[in-house]
């Protein structure tokens, strides 16, 4: 398993930390998910990596503002850090705010979500699971 997969793996089962840590993975050719970062951490008993996504804001002060805005925005989702969409939002590129688009589909579980079918007599039908609102790009790095 490589270093990605292992953080896959401990996010797994948890939306917002799943959408959080793709961001990391995909974002920035992948390196604010490298094994080298501060908020990367290891778990004592196996050596597997994790992410202290709380850790993130005090670790960024030498970052480029659209990638502190990223970054910011990565803690949010996973829950740990509020921000003001209308201050990071507008300083993300086309392709983060593509990925910011998925980890939010992603994060409210729409890749899970039951196409419910609603009926004229009231009654409702289910079709099956939806399609992400707005899956993964898969252009990006680290797919």
């Amino acid at each position: 398993m490589t270093h990605e997969d292992d953080l896959r793996a401990w996010a797994k089962g948890d939306y917002t930390f799943e959408a959080a840590t793709e961001l990391l993975i995909r974002a920035f050719g992948g390196r604010y998910a490298a094994a080298n970062r501060p908020w990367i951490r290891k778990d004592e008993s196996d050596g597997k990596p994790w992410i202290d996504f709380e850790a993130i804001p005090e670790y960024i002060g030498g970052s480029s503002g659209g990638e502190r805005r990223f970054l910011l925005l990565v803690a949010s989702i996973a829950g740990n850090e509020p921000v003001v969409l209308s201050d990071v939002v507008p300083g993300l590129d086309r392709d983060n705010l593509s990925l910011v688009l998925a980890a939010i589909a992603h994060a409210g579980g729409s890749h899970q979500h039951a196409d419910i079918r609603h009926h004229e007599d009231g009654t409702a039908t289910l079709g099956g699971k939806l399609e992400s609102l707005y899956p993964w790009p898969r252009s990006l790095h680290s797919v």
